[in-house]
């Protein structure tokens, strides 16, 4: 497919959210009688879910404390619902097991999606935690667990198969797909803030409206658009912090046990939630017993045959380094930033084992393969959704990509019919304005 010399939308990034932005804003286009798919263009770089879109564990849940991810999340449910074998979307549902320094906030979290008809259940204290998790596993052994919130909605998908399901789906309205163009610049208007052109590896693409849904590689695009590097944020202590970096980038911590994925059926056979189970009870290791933590840590995990195994991952790491040296590019394995912890699968299979007993002894089935790779936080690790530049919309994600997928879909109808709702809370100028989300006792720091 040759380069256009000009089309009315450029959308940058052919994983979770540019696709399904593509696609939303297509429908959204068609139904208002203003063109439609052949008035947009997806461009990626490499390929349809070569990024984080393609490598993520796939998990879709509504667990946050913060009740504008709630509601956010809630919509994107109900969106990957709407079609389970296009996205290949299992929606085995998804289960958050927690110790008492928790059990606050996960029942904060129950009440809220009570409120907004999620449906969950909340079980509390030690021993009916236990009993709850004994009748889905009979060889449940976890320590320190004093709530469990279990979301009869979410679940997981594969994450190359929803790729090429919302390619699709865009394709099918008459989305136009390119693969193998980078973007090298932006041109701007003389007499306006506005972008003009896209310049890219492959030519340059005059346009009048630009998405940019890049997981991880947001910081280049925002560099070269020339947006703020730093933020001065209001905390909540009624201080305004200046200087802020705008970005930073955690490692994150995932990987495959290579078992039958069958060894993680429940009583009944059936294949389970997703478990994600945070605790302050010691960790110690499952090859010589030597303590691995005596603080806060979780993990998450599933069976998934697209994996091979028992896939999942743990809490990430900061790197330590100033983003401008960062070089993302986090899903090659030859790439200097291809960070999976060295103690990871020793800590990882570990926490399996203090989970469950069948997880004992198995270690030696890890797969030494690529997972992971880079995210790319913004200063409250929280996503933004914002128009910069007059015309350019960016869905800087914050790492919560992949489960979004209901964010195109949002992100359309704000190009097409005005402001949305759901999408307020995510602002850039939350900054300044002290409108932070608040934060729960979790390890992670998407929580």
């Amino acid at each position: 497919m040759a380069l256009p010399s000009h089309v009315k939308y450029i959308v940058i990034g052919a994983g979770i959210h540019g696709l399904s932005t593509a696609w939303h804003l297509a429908e959204a286009l068609e139904a208002k009688g203003k063109g439609g798919g052949e008035d947009i263009l997806v461009i990626d770089k490499t390929s349809i879910a070569a990024g984080a879109s393609g490598i993520a564990c796939g998990v879709v849940r509504n667990n946050y404390y913060q009740p504008a991810m709630r509601e956010l999340m809630a919509h994107s449910v109900e969106v990957w619902e709407s079609d389970p074998k296009a996205f290949s979307y299992h929606p085995v549902g998804y289960m958050q097991i927690s110790p008492e320094s928790m059990r606050e906030d996960v029942g904060s979290i129950y009440e809220q999606q009570r409120k907004i008809g999620y449906i969950s259940e909340f079980i509390e204290g030690a021993a009916d935690s236990q009993k709850y998790m004994e009748g889905i596993f009979h060889d449940w052994q976890a320590k320190g667990i004093t709530s469990v919130l279990h979301e009869k909605k979410g679940g997981y998908a594969n994450n190359t198969k929803s790729m090429y399901g919302l390619a699709g789906k865009a394709e099918a309205k008459g989305v136009r797909i390119l693969t193998g163009v980078a973007v090298t610049g932006f041109q701007t208007g003389h007499n306006s803030n506005a972008i003009t052109a896209v310049e890219t590896d492959k030519g340059v693409i005059e346009c009048d409206q630009i998405v940019v849904g890049v997981g991880p590689w947001v910081k280049q695009i925002w560099d070269m658009l020339e947006l703020p590097r730093s933020v001065d944020i209001l905390g909540r202590d009624g201080q305004m912090h200046r200087d802020i970096g705008m970005w930073t980038y955690w490692a994150l911590q995932e990987g495959t046990l290579g078992v039958d994925p069958d060894l993680q059926k429940t009583n009944s056979g059936d294949f389970p939630p997703v478990i994600h189970v945070d605790t302050d009870a010691p960790l110690y290791s499952d090859v010589d017993g030597s303590l691995i933590t005596d603080k806060m840590w979780g993990i998450y995990y599933k069976p998934d045959l697209n994996f091979g195994g028992i896939q999942g991952g743990a809490m990430p790491h900061k790197v330590e380094r100033d983003a401008d040296e960062v070089r993302v590019d986090p899903y090659g394995p030859d790439s200097p930033e291809f960070i999976v912890d060295d103690h990871f699968a020793h800590f990882w299979c570990s926490a399996l084992a203090f989970c469950q007993k069948r997880f004992e002894g198995q270690i030696v089935k890890w797969k030494n393969e690529p997972s992971g790779g880079l995210g790319c936080f913004t200063p409250d690790s929280f996503p933004v959704f914002d128009r910069f530049r007059e015309n350019v919309y960016i869905i800087a994600d914050s790492n919560h990509g992949y489960k979004m997928i209901g964010v195109g879909k949002l992100v359309a109808q704000e190009l097409v019919n005005g402001e949305s709702e759901l999408l307020k809370p995510f602002r850039f100028s939350r900054y300044e304005k002290g409108e932070l989300h608040p934060t729960s006792h979790s390890p992670f720091p998407w929580s």
